[in-house]
C-alpha cells in the first residue's frame, strides 16, 4: 500500500503541476502554443534527470547510502516551496522565449519535479529489493496517476481554483509526498542490493547497444507524435490546458495498458491497425487547406495518436527486462521522450518553415513498425528484411514517406512567404484574380490575419475584419477630427495603419519578431502610412505596464493566437491598464472575433467589475466576400459616447451564468467552450 500511494502521489503531482505552471507563464509569453512545447520538453528532460538519478543511486550507493542522499534532497525541495513563479522571469521582449522559459522552469519547479520523476524507477527497484517480485504493474499504477491528474485538471481543478490556490495545493501535497518517500528510503535502506539479494530475477542477460537504440526509438516516436499532434490542434484553435491534455493523456494511456497488462496490447489487431492510422493522420497532413472540421479533425488525430503510441509502448513492454536492468530500461525510455520532446520543441521551429514534424514522426513510426515486425519473425536480420513479406511492408511505407514529402512540399508551395518560429507558422500567399481583383494575405496556421488589394490604386482600401461596417471602423469614424493617438496590440499585415492620418500617430505592439519584417515587405500598410508610427517589440500587455500613460483615443486589442486571443488580454488587470492609457472620451476596442469560443460573457464580467460601458457591435459577410462577419466590444469611460451616429446600433454585453470576469490569477476556458 504505501508503494503503491507515494508511486501515485508522486505521479500525480508531475502531472498536475505541467499545466498549473505553463497555464501561469502563458501570459508572459504572448500565449503561445508553443509555451506548452517548450515546458515539456523541460519536463522530459528533467523527468530524464530523474531517471538517470535513479539509475546512479541504485548502482552506485549502498541502500543507507541512497536513504540518506535522498532524504536530503526531498529536504532541500520542500525548503524550495512554494512553485510560483517570480515576476521578475517575465521577458522585456528581446529575450530568446525558449531559453527564458527553461530557466524559469528550473528556478521555480526544477528541483521537486526531479525528485517526483525518481520515483517510479527508484521505488519499484526498492519494492523488487523487497518483495523479489516483477515491479512494472506499479509503472501502470505511475501512469494511471499521470492521467487523472491531467483529466481531472480542467474540469476539477482550474474552474474551481485560482492559479495561487493551486500552486500552494500542489506545494502541500509535495510536503506528503516527501514524508512517504523518505519513510520508503528509510524502510528499504536495511535490505541488501538487488543485484546481491539471491532471489531477484537478475539473471537474464545485460541488454545489448542495439536493444537500447532500439527501446530510444520506440520512446522517442510517441514522444514526438504526441508533441506533433499537440501543436496541430492547438495552433489554429487556442493554447489552452485541456486541448494540451487531450494528446498526452492519449499517450499515458497507452503507457498503462500496455504496462499493466499483455492481455491489453494484441499485436497482430495493433499493426494491422497502424496502417490506417498512419494513413488517416497522413490525410489530415493533406487534406489542411480543406477543413475536415474540428471534430472530425480531434477525432481521427485522437484515434491515430492512441494506434501508433499503443505500438510503440505495446512494443517497448515486450521488450522491458528482468527488474535488475529496471533503472537501465526506465533510464533509455526517458532518453526516448527527451528527444521527441528535443525536435518539437527545440529542433523543428527552427529547421522548418512549417509544422513538418508530424508528417515526420508518422514516417518515423512507419519504419519503426516495419522494423519490429522482421525483428519478431525470429531469423536473422538480414534474410528476415529480404522476405517476401518485409519487403511488401517496407514498400507501403516507403509509399506513405512519398505521400507525406508531396504533402510537405504542398504546404509551402506557390507562397510568397513560408516562415516559422517560437509564436507559429507565418505564410503570405497572393491570389492572381486579375489586375483589379488580385490580392494578398497573411495566414498565422491557416487563420487569415489580414489581405491587401495588389492594386496600386486600392492598397488603402480596407478589407476581412477592419471594413468600414465593423466595430473598428465605426470606433475610428467615431474619433474626433483632429489629430490621433491610436495603440494597436497585434501588428498583422499592418491594416490597422491604413486609417492613419498626416497628424496622427500610430503605435503597434507585436510579440512576433518575424510579423514587422513581414508588414514592412510583403504588405504595403504600415510603410505608407502618412502618421507618425512605430512597432514597440515585446508582449502589448507586458509593455503597456512599463510604460507611462500615452492618452490613447483609441487602443485596439488585435493579438491573436491562431484564432484566439491571448487569456491575459481579456482579465480585469489588464484592462486596468488599458484604462491608464486611455483618454477620458477614448475608446477601447476589443476584437473577438472566433470560431469556437465565446469572450462576451468574460468581457461582461469585466465591464460589471469595472462598472464602465460597453457595447457589442457584430457585421455580416459582405457579398463579395472581401468583409468578414466579425464581433467587436467596444469599451468607454461614459454611456453618453456611444451616442455619437458612427455608434449607433451597439447592444449591451451578454453575460452567463457561471462564467465571471477573468483575473491573472483564475481563467476557465471549459465554460466559453461555443
Amino acid at each position: 500500500m504505501l508503494y503503491g500511494v507515494t508511486i501515485f502521489l508522486s505521479a500525480f503531482l508531475l502531472f498536475q503541476v505541467q499545466p498549473l505552471i505553463a497555464k501561469t507563464i502563458l501570459a508572459w509569453f504572448g500565449g503561445s502554443a508553443a509555451v506548452w512545447t517548450t515546458c515539456i520538453l523541460f519536463f522530459q528532460v528533467m523527468l530524464l534527470g530523474g531517471y538517470f538519478y535513479s539509475h546512479a543511486v541504485v548502482r552506485r550507493l549502498s541502500p543507507r547510502q541512497q536513504a540518506v542522499v535522498h532524504s536530503v534532497a526531498l529536504a532541500l525541495a520542500v525548503a524550495l516551496l512554494p512553485v510560483i513563479p517570480n515576476a521578475g522571469w517575465k521577458p522585456a521582449g528581446t529575450e530568446n522565449p525558449t531559453l527564458r522559459i527553461l530557466a524559469l522552469l528550473a528556478a521555480t519547479v526544477g528541483l521537486p519535479y526531479l525528485l517526483c520523476s525518481t520515483t517510479g524507477p527508484l521505488v519499484q527497484a526498492w519494492y523488487a529489493r523487497e518483495r523479489a517480485g516483477t515491479p512494472y504493474r506499479l509503472f501502470a499504477l505511475s501512469n494511471l496517476g499521470s492521467m487523472l491528474a491531467l483529466l481531472t485538471y480542467p474540469v476539477v481543478v482550474e474552474p474551481y481554483l485560482s492559479g495561487r490556490t493551486q500552486a500552494w495545493v500542489w506545494s502541500a501535497a509535495f510536503v506528503t509526498f516527501a514524508i512517504l518517500c523518505a519513510l520508503l528510503a528509510w524502510r528499504a535502506s536495511g535490505m541488501k542490493p538487488i543485484e546481491e539479494t539471491r532471489d531477484a530475477p537478475d539473471a537474464g542477460p545485460a541488454p545489448t547497444l542495439g536493444r537500447k537504440l532500439l527501446w530510444i526509438a520506440l520512446a522517442a516516436c510517441p514522444s514526438l507524435l504526441m508533441l506533433a499532434v499537440t501543436n496541430h490542434l492547438t495552433q489554429d484553435v487556442a493554447a489552452i490546458p485541456f486541448l494540451w491534455v487531450l494528446p498526452l493523456s492519449i499517450y499515458l494511456l497507452s503507457f498503462i495498458l500496455t504496462f499493466d497488462a499483455r492481455i491489453w496490447y494484441i499485436r497482430n489487431l495493433f499493426l494491422v491497425l497502424l496502417a490506417p492510422a498512419l494513413g488517416a493522420l497522413a490525410y489530415l497532413q493533406w487534406s489542411e487547406g480543406q477543413d475536415p472540421g474540428m471534430r472530425w479533425t480531434i477525432g481521427l488525430m485522437a484515434a491515430g495518436l492512441f494506434v501508433a503510441c499503443m505500438v510503440c509502448h505495446g512494443e517497448l513492454a515486450l521488450r522491458k527486462p528482468a527488474p535488475g536492468h529496471l533503472t537501465s530500461f526506465y533510464l533509455m525510455l526517458s532518453v526516448g521522450g527527451a528527444l521527441g520532446g528535443l525536435f518539437v520543441g527545440v529542433v523543428a521551429p527552427y529547421l522548418f518553415n512549417s509544422y513538418f514534424e508530424l508528417p515526420v514522426g508518422i514516417a518515423f513510426c512507419g519504419l519503426l513498425a516495419w522494423l519490429v515486425a522482421i525483428e519478431e519473425d525470429g531469423l536473422p536480420f538480414r534474410e528476415a528484411a529480404l522476405s517476401v513479406s518485409s519487403i511488401c511492408l517496407l514498400l507501403g511505407v516507403l509509399g506513405l514517406c512519398v505521400f507525406l514529402g508531396r504533402t510537405m512540399r504542398d504546404a509551402v508551395a506557390g507562397y510568397l512567404l513560408a516562415e516559422r518560429n517560437f509564436y507559429g507558422m507565418l505564410r503570405v500567399r497572393e491570389q492572381d484574380a486579375g489586375e483589379w481583383e488580385g490580392y494578398r494575405s497573411l495566414l498565422h496556421g491557416s487563420i487569415n490575419h489580414g489581405e491587401q488589394w495588389t492594386h496600386q490604386q486600392r492598397r488603402r482600401e480596407l478589407l476581412t475584419y477592419y471594413c468600414d461596417g465593423s466595430g473598428i471602423g465605426r470606433a475610428m469614424r467615431s474619433l474626433d477630427s483632429g489629430p490621433r493617438k491610436i495603440g494597436v496590440l497585434g501588428l498583422g499585415a499592418g491594416t490597422m495603419a491604413a486609417f492613419g492620418r498626416p497628424g496622427d500617430e500610430v503605435r503597434f505592439y507585436e510579440i512576433n519578431p518575424l510579423v514587422p519584417v513581414i508588414a514592412n515587405t510583403q504588405f504595403s500598410f504600415f510603410p505608407d502610412c502618412p502618421s507618425r508610427k512605430e512597432i514597440a517589440m515585446g508582449d502589448g500587455r507586458l509593455s503597456l505596464e512599463r510604460e507611462p500613460s500615452n492618452q490613447y483615443d483609441l487602443l485596439m486589442m488585435d493579438a491573436f493566437s491562431g484564432d484566439s486571443i491571448p487569456v491575459h488580454l481579456v482579465t480585469r488587470e489588464a484592462f486596468t491598464q488599458y484604462y491608464r492609457h486611455l483618454k477620458l472620451d477614448g475608446l477601447i476596442v476589443m476584437h473577438i472575433s472566433n470560431k469556437y469560443l465565446d469572450l462576451e460573457p468574460v468581457l461582461a464580467g469585466v465591464a460589471n467589475d469595472l462598472g464602465k460601458p460597453a457595447r457589442v457591435y457584430e457585421s455580416d459577410d459582405d457579398e463579395s466576400g472581401d468583409c468578414f462577419g466579425t464581433t467587436y466590444v467596444l469599451f468607454a469611460n461614459s454611456a453618453e459616447r456611444f451616442n455619437r451616429p458612427a455608434l449607433a446600433g451597439g447592444r449591451p454585453l451578454q453575460p452567463k451564468a457561471g462564467v465571471a470576469a477573468w483575473t491573472d490569477d483564475y481563467s476557465n476556458l471549459f465554460r466559453i467552450l461555443k
